[in-house]
Formats: structure tokens, sequence, C-alpha cells
């Protein structure tokens, strides 16, 4: 068992947003659903129909409303259902970690990452990973929350 960092609080169990897309990461869930493996309860599943349409505020949006993570997922490079869509998600992703980091959110609370439908044990092994590495860092804890 690894060691607890000081940002860990006991018995935290981080609420995980994952936008998926419709054609493969969408897919690659349900075939690790319908393959029974073992899922964590953290993830809630955002059918997009592209991770290209996932967008900052999107992001921001579902941080602020109480996502200690943002998982987003999306086809392979180069076989994205409408062409470039995942294309136009790698070059996001940088910019809207930089944004975060500048609001004070640690950008490790957004992950970025390729599924296929044919891919159930890897959905299984990206979405353990992240809500392991966002248990790890702690609750967000955001002033702008209090707003809301």
């Amino acid at each position: 068992m690894s060691e607890r960092t000081s940002n860990q609080v006991d018995g935290f169990e981080p609420k995980i947003v994952a936008f998926l897309c419709n054609w493969c990461s969408y897919a690659g869930a349900d075939a690790a659903g319908i393959s029974r493996l073992e899922l964590p309860p953290n993830i809630l599943p955002v059918r997009v129909m592209c991770s290209g349409r996932v967008s900052i505020e999107m992001v921001l949006k579902a941080l602020m409303a109480g996502a200690d993570g943002v998982l987003v997922l999306g086809c392979h490079i180069g076989d994205c259902h409408y062409g470039s869509g995942n294309h136009r998600t790698v070059k996001r992703i940088p910019l809207l970690r930089r944004l975060m980091t500048y609001m004070g959110i640690e950008p490790d609370r957004l992950r970025l990452d390729w599924v296929s439908g044919a891919e159930a044990g890897r959905f299984a092994k990206i979405t353990t990973e992240f809500v392991e590495a966002v248990r790890a860092l702690g609750p967000l804890s955001l002033p702008l929350r209090e707003g809301l």
C-alpha cells in the first residue's frame, strides 16, 4: 500500500466526470461493463459525440459543479469518426491545463487519453488509475464554488 500524501483526506472518494466519445470510448466503457471488469464507482460518464466537442467551458463547469477531476476519453489519433475531432482535443487540453494552473487547480485533475471500443481492459485501467491519482490529490477546494 502506498504512503498517503498530505493532501489526502480520510474516507475521501473523488467525483470524476468522464466525457466519453460516442464512437469509441463509450463503446469501450460499455464493453468493460458487459465483460464485468472491475470499474471504480466514482466515474460519472457523459456521452459526447466526439472528444473534440468537449470545450474548456464544459470541463470548468464540471469542476465548478463539484467534480474533483475530469477525464476526457476519445478515439485513437487517426481513428476519429469525424476526421480531426481528437486533433482539436489534443491542442485544447494543454491550454486548459495552463488555465487550471492559473486558477489554482492542479492540472493533474484533468486527463486526456484514447480508448477504442475494443479496449475494455484499457478503459478499466485508465479510469482506475485516474481515480487513484485524484484521490491522492484530495478534494478540490475552489473558492469559486462558494458563489454557486
